[in-house]
């Protein structure tokens, strides 16, 4: 299994990016073709205090070859050009083998 995953840096309005995360972005990436789920992680913390980051999203397909199909969808496509537009600024993405 592989997955996607998306950092998010704190947003200047949490309660406006929460809700269109929420309301658009999640809709937009369930359709994608391959996924297999969303796993969506609130980060309220860490060992030495306040975190990086604000959120974490990890999208997980069968295999590599899953993925890749997935990232030239037109649905995939949809949502990152969605996710460029309410937070571009603050999204770091990765990909990574599950083991």
């Amino acid at each position: 299994m592989v997955k996607l995953i998306a950092l998010y840096t704190k947003p200047e309005n949490p309660g406006d990016f929460d809700k269109h995360y929420h309301e658009v972005h999640v809709p937009l990436v369930q359709k994608v073709p391959g996924l297999r789920r969303i796993e969506l992680s609130k980060i309220n913390g860490g060992p030495m205090g306040e975190a990086r980051y604000y959120l974490m999203a990890e999208m997980y397909f069968d295999n590599a070859e899953a993925m890749a199909t997935a990232m030239k969808s037109p649905e995939m496509k949809a949502a990152g050009k969605d996710v460029m537009s309410f937070a571009g600024k603050l999204v770091h993405m990765m990909f990574a083998e599950v083991r």
